[in-house]
């Protein structure tokens, strides 16, 4: 927004944003996404599958651009490419996975080709396009009432379906071979993991920004493992920061004219920094404390 003057009566500051209907629907859909994509993201980074995070967050943004030119809602265009794109991916892993070969150069060659598509399709459009910058690097202005509940029927069904499946997913990420040896349907989890990743990709670029969404799906997860080895507290612990990155960038958008996705991902990306000097600073002492003990026993 930009426009807004920032004062020390935090109170007063929030009632004046929340004044403004397009302000509370971006921060009741900046929740719901911050959520889903924080626990999905959580089993992103536990399964090492950034890189097609990655390419889904991308495919994002033809999708929105095919949505523009031909005139239908942007919400569609999000879902329907980011799904799309999910299954193909997943196909693609399948016929590749006998072989042996690495995934990654498939994976690679989607995202290429989308993206290419997605320019394309912008200059297309000949009319007045508001916003490459908004689809690529995200918008609270247009969220609308309607965009916020559909947001948060998919959000909801996104952490259903990971509610029910989640255990035996956590089970084959650690180790598939063992959980594929014990009757856990490994591929059946891997493809819907991936469509639960669509959507969930999908949801948060309308916030952040195709470009963007895959730092609010990473480095939440990243930095809570690196606080604790624990899934459950490591769980919550990402929610709680991604919710918290959202939250806060949506205040400071409202302060400042930077685009959202920005304020999001530094952030995030901030939070990562401290969580790594703090292990870093704890691996030292736990250091110093063992080096002190060993030398008392010698002596």
């Amino acid at each position: 927004m930009g426009e807004a003057s920032f004062s020390w009566n935090l109170f007063a500051d929030f009632q004046q944003m929340w004044s403004y209907p397009f302000m509370v629907n971006a921060f009741r859909a900046g929740a719901i996404v911050a959520v889903v994509a924080s626990a999905v993201g959580w089993f992103v980074v536990l399964r090492r599958q950034t890189f097609a995070a990655h390419t889904l967050s991308v495919v994002a943004f033809p999708g929105a651009a095919l949505a523009t030119l031909a005139g239908f809602a942007l919400s569609l265009g999000y879902f329907g490419f980011c799904i799309a794109a999910a299954l193909v991916l997943a196909a693609l892993r399948r016929v590749r996975e006998p072989r042996g070969s690495d995934e990654s150069a498939a994976t690679g060659t989607v995202q290429a080709f989308l993206l290419a598509c997605g320019y394309l399709f912008m200059a297309l459009y000949k009319g007045l396009l508001e916003g490459p910058q908004s689809l690529l690097f995200g918008s609270f202005l247009g969220i609308t009432t309607g965009q916020a509940a559909t947001l948060t029927v998919v959000g909801a069904a996104v952490l259903v379906v990971l509610t029910v499946i989640g255990r035996p997913l956590l089970f084959a990420s650690v180790d598939p071979q063992v959980a594929a040896a014990r009757g856990v349907p490994v591929r059946a989890l891997s493809v819907a993991f991936l469509v639960l990743l669509g959507a969930a990709t999908a949801e948060a670029a309308q916030i952040t920004g195709a470009l963007l969404v895959f730092a609010l799906m990473v480095l939440p997860a990243a930095t809570a493992q690196l606080l604790t080895a624990r899934p459950g507290r490591s769980l919550l612990l990402t929610v709680v920061i991604g919710f918290t990155a959202t939250w806060a960038g949506l205040v400071a958008a409202w302060f400042r004219p930077y685009p959202l996705g920005f304020f999001v991902t530094t952030i995030a990306f901030v939070l990562f920094l401290l969580a790594q000097g703090a292990r870093l600073l704890a691996t030292v002492l736990a250091n110093r404390n063992a080096s002190a003990t060993i030398t008392a026993g010698a002596a």
